[in-house]
């Protein structure tokens, strides 16, 4: 089946935005500073905080966020309202400093993953399914475009496929337990997963705010950027899966990858 010429500009978009610069670039182009600045003033210790702060934040925002939603399909996601609340956590944040975050990235990512559940039910997704519930927090997951991604593969569909086994394993459970209880260990397993990849990007937000100067104006606005990236990064997720339900896995797959290659020759 091919893709009618309104759903290839809609895989497209999805495409651009799935495969743009990921939060990093996005902040140094916006505060005129590198992130390596910033990164090389977090002390040694702050990896492996920054890993457990942001594991602990999934988890709790998950219940908070996507099992509180109303199942309301097709209906128009409300992104401002979630920016506003992000960009004020963001702001108590940069004016507390770096021990503010065990305070305020729950609290933002449970602002972002109701931004992103939103998202999803706006593209016609249940946020009943579990499927649906999983593929919320997959979105945590995408950075955007890597160094590492080729002209055949993308950085998206890797982390799809990376993703996968886990996806699997966690929906036979979602339907029964929540994604904090003990009884379900492959959730925990697949929150792990997401949250790896996830603080890459939590580390970058970080270290943006503690370039000296930022304060609390410099928090709002990073955590700005934050939300606004995983909003795009949401829209093109569930633009794609969208796609996916109309035309299969493959033909969507191959038309992405075909597009890629002409965006980056």
């Amino acid at each position: 089946m091919n893709l009618t010429e309104k759903d290839r500009q809609e895989l497209l978009k999805a495409m651009l935005l799935l495969e743009n610069p990921g939060i990093a670039a996005k902040i140094t182009n916006l505060i005129g500073t590198p992130i390596e600045k910033g990164l090389a003033m977090l002390p040694e210790s702050w990896n492996e905080k920054i890993g457990d702060i942001t594991q602990t934040a999934l988890l709790k925002s998950a219940d908070a966020a996507i099992f509180t939603m109303k199942d309301n399909p097709n209906e128009e996601s409300s992104n401002w309202w979630h920016k506003l609340g992000v960009a004020v956590s963001g702001g108590v944040g940069g004016f507390f400093g770096l021990p503010a975050l065990v305070i305020e990235l729950p609290v933002s990512t449970t602002i972002m993953l109701r931004s992103i559940a939103d998202i999803a039910r706006s593209e016609g997704e249940s946020i009943n399914d579990p499927r649906t519930k999983l593929a919320c927090l997959e979105v945590f997951a995408l950075g955007g475009k890597s160094k590492s991604d080729n002209a055949t593969e993308s950085g998206y569909f890797v982390v799809r496929a990376a993703l996968a086994k886990s996806v699997a394993e966690a929906v036979e459970f979602i339907a029964t337990k929540t994604l904090a209880e003990e009884g379900a260990p492959a959730l925990i397993r697949f929150i792990v997963k997401i949250a790896e990849r996830f603080s890459i990007q939590v580390t970058e937000k970080v270290a943006a705010q503690a370039i000296p100067a930022i304060g609390a104006a410099g928090g709002a606005i990073v955590n700005t950027i934050f939300i606004d990236h995983f909003q795009d990064m949401a829209k093109g997720h569930f633009v794609v899966r969208r796609l996916e339900k109309i035309y299969g896995k493959e033909i969507i797959k191959t038309t992405y990858e075909e597009m890629l290659k002409v965006e980056m020759a």
